[in-house]
Parts: C-alpha cells; sequence; structure tokens
C-alpha cells in the first residue's frame, strides 16, 4: 500500500470521525430533547466514535470504494435509534431531529474555519502550510471543513434514508407524506445510481461549492479550501 494513501488516511480520519460523531450525536441530542430518550439510554449522545461506528458501513465499504479505483466514496454511520412515537408532535419533531444532523455539521465547520482563521492570526501564521509541526493539523482543519460541508449538503437530499427524507416527510401534508414514504423502498437504488452515474456531484456539487465559498470567504480563507 502506498505510503502517502496510509498517511493522508491517518490525516483525514480523525476530522471524518469527528464530522461523523457530532453528525449522530445531534440526532441522538435533538431527539432527547423533544421528549425521546432511546438514543440517550443506548449512549448515542456522545462524541465517542466507537459509539457511531458501522463496521461495513463505516469501515469496510468504504476502504473497498477507496481502491476500487471508481473515484467513488460512500459509506454510513449506525443509525441513531429515534421512537417517533415519544414526541408530542411526531412529524413535525421527527422532521427536526433530522434536520439537527446536517445542521451540526455545518456548523460544524464554522468552528474547525473560525479555529483555522485564529492559527492565521498568530505571527507567520501567513505561513502555517510550510510549518512541519502545524501543517498536518492545517490539513485535518481543511479536510473537516470539506467533509462536514459534503455530509450536511449530502444528507439534505429528499431520498430515503438520508435525512432530507423525513425533513420533506415532515414538512408535507399527511396524505402527502404517506405517498413519498411509499418510495422508502427505492432510495437505496437511487443513491447507488446518483453515485456511479455521476449525477450526485452534479446535484450536490454547486451547493457544496457555494457552500465552501461562503465560510471562506466569511473566514478569509478561501485561499486554503481550494486545495
Amino acid at each position: 500500500m502506498n505510503s502517502q494513501i496510509i498517511l493522508n488516511l491517518i490525516i483525514q480520519l480523525p476530522p471524518l470521525m469527528l464530522a461523523i460523531s457530532v453528525h449522530e450525536m445531534a440526532h441522538g441530542y435533538m431527539a432527547y430533547r423533544k421528549g425521546d430518550y432511546t438514543a440517550k439510554l443506548m449512549g448515542r449522545v456522545t462524541l465517542n466514535p466507537v459509539k457511531h461506528i458501522d463496521p461495513v458501513g463505516t469501515v469496510l465499504v468504504p476502504l473497498m470504494l477507496a481502491f476500487s479505483g471508481t473515484g467513488v466514496i460512500f459509506g454510513w454511520a449506525k443509525p441513531v435509534p429515534v421512537n417517533s412515537f415519544n414526541f408530542k408532535s411526531p412529524r413535525k419533531d421527527n422532521a427536526v431531529v433530522s434536520l439537527a444532523g446536517p445542521a451540526s455539521n455545518f456548523l460544524l465547520a464554522v468552528v474547525l474555519a473560525l479555529i483555522f482563521r485564529i492559527l492565521l492570526w498568530f505571527p507567520g501564521g501567513e505561513a502555517i502550510m510550510s510549518s512541519a509541526v502545524l501543517k498536518p493539523l492545517v490539513i485535518m482543519l481543511i479536510f473537516g471543513i470539506k467533509i462536514s460541508v459534503v455530509l450536511g449538503v449530502f444528507n439534505l437530499l429528499p431520498v430515503h434514508p438520508l435525512d432530507g427524507s423525513h425533513i420533506v416527510a415532515g414538512l408535507l401534508p399527511a396524505d402527502k407524506a404517506r405517498v413519498y414514504s411509499r418510495h422508502e423502498r427505492y432510495g437505496f437504488i437511487i443513491l447507488i445510481a446518483l453515485l456511479f452515474t455521476g449525477l450526485f456531484w452534479r446535484i450536490v456539487g454547486p451547493f457544496y461549492i457555494a457552500a465552501i465559498g461562503l465560510i471562506g470567504k466569511l473566514f478569509g480563507i478561501a485561499y486554503y479550501l481550494r486545495f
């Protein structure tokens, strides 16, 4: 295995695990706030990545795709258990719980961008990419910002079982939501088709670029986010 690939994996793994953990914890925490203690009792309202890792979806599938040469990377974390019957307004609260995941990723991207901006304020900060000590940290921050935005935008797609589908179902009138939910069985097939036909990036790409561009301008780090 190429040593550069191993090094990239080592550097990128911490921010990836953080982004996944924040996303799943946000679901569990919001469900807890809305009256469902299921995730809380199962220890899922935590940043501990071990609690959120799915051996197949988080490890095996992404690694196989990474070395397949297809250029497609796809995976999933262990779903946070949510019991909608514990909510006062099941459809509305379920939509809010679903929205919490992507929202937390966008918030994480902003926090990481702020940390990066603070590093640049230190004397010699502009030469940070040439520092043997700080460069790995900077790469982690940049990757963390990007992967957080990717996860946020990706999960807002209105395709089952992504968060976006639950948000849409919560916004639709009850009868239309039932019709919409009937297509849930085809969600995974649709996702795979989007990924392997290249349509995924055509749909998600403009929103990702817009979000990254906005964060870059707000914190004055647009140059670094190009890499």
